[in-house]
C-alpha cells in the first residue's frame, strides 16, 4: 500500500485524532507533490497562467505560491 493509499484509508478512521493527523499528513503531501510539478512546468516552460489553468487558480495565487522557489 502507498503512502497515500494508507493516509486517504485513515483519514476516513471513525477516530477523529487518527482521522485529522491523516489529513493534516494528506495536506502535507499534497503541498509538495504541488510544488514538484509546479517546477516541472517551469523547467519545461510553461507560463504561469497555464500552470495557474491547470490548477484552477489565478496567476497571481500560484506565482504567489511557488514564484520564489
Amino acid at each position: 500500500m502507498t503512502e497515500a493509499t494508507d493516509l486517504a484509508e485513515r483519514a476516513g478512521d471513525r477516530d477523529p485524532r487518527v482521522g485529522l493527523r491523516a489529513v493534516a499528513a494528506l495536506r502535507r503531501l499534497l503541498e509538495q507533490l504541488e510544488a514538484v510539478q509546479v517546477r516541472s512546468a517551469r523547467h519545461q516552460g510553461w507560463s504561469w497562467q497555464e500552470i495557474a489553468a491547470e490548477l484552477g487558480v489565478s496567476r497571481q495565487a500560484v506565482h504567489k505560491k511557488h514564484g520564489r522557489r
